[in-house]
């Protein structure tokens, strides 16, 4: 098996622990934990496709930006370090809804075409790495995509605003 092949797999398993930890662990801070360990994960796979932008993209948004402020939200709670254990009062239907968008993924991925990958061999499409693909991406995102990045931005801001009203004792309010 090639060196891309089982690299792929091992960040794949590594994102799937990582959300399977995620939605099993009662612990605020362990939960937050598992999705920096899943969106680490993420960023890498993008990293091995070669979608570099989209790798910058979530290092710098959700786990720069995001998850940053949910752990210093969580850090600076009046419940301590270890964050507050939540009580799941719906745990038949999580785990429906759970399995239902496994099934989902997993009748996604068997029609995927995974043949046409570029790396794979006997492959139609030969990787080609653009040399402006950052500038262009840029030119792009400040362009004809203004709408949505103004939304990730709102998003944040959301996240700042959530982390400093976590922050706060609630005497305070």
């Amino acid at each position: 098996m090639p060196l891309l092949n089982v690299l792929f797999f091992g960040f794949a398993a590594l994102a799937v622990v990582g959300g399977t930890w995620l939605v099993l662990t009662p612990r605020v801070l362990h939960a937050a934990l598992a999705l920096l360990l899943t969106l680490l994960s993420v960023a890498a796979i993008f990293v091995l496709w070669g979608a570099d932008v989209a790798a910058v993209a979530q290092l710098m948004a959700y786990v720069g930006g995001v998850l940053v402020l949910t752990l210093f939200g969580i850090m600076l709670s009046p419940g301590g370090r270890g964050g507050p254990a939540s009580d799941a009062v719906n745990r038949l239907s999580g785990w429906a809804l759970g399995a239902l968008t496994f099934a989902g993924l997993a009748y996604v991925l068997h029609g995927a075409g995974f043949e046409r990958l570029p790396w794979r061999p006997g492959a139609a499409v030969p990787i080609i790495a653009h040399a402006g693909s950052v500038v262009e991406t840029g030119t792009g995102l400040l362009t004809t995509a203004v709408l949505p990045v103004e939304i990730v931005s709102i998003l944040l801001l959301i996240a700042l605003i959530a982390a400093a009203t976590i922050a706060t004792d609630p005497s305070d309010r």
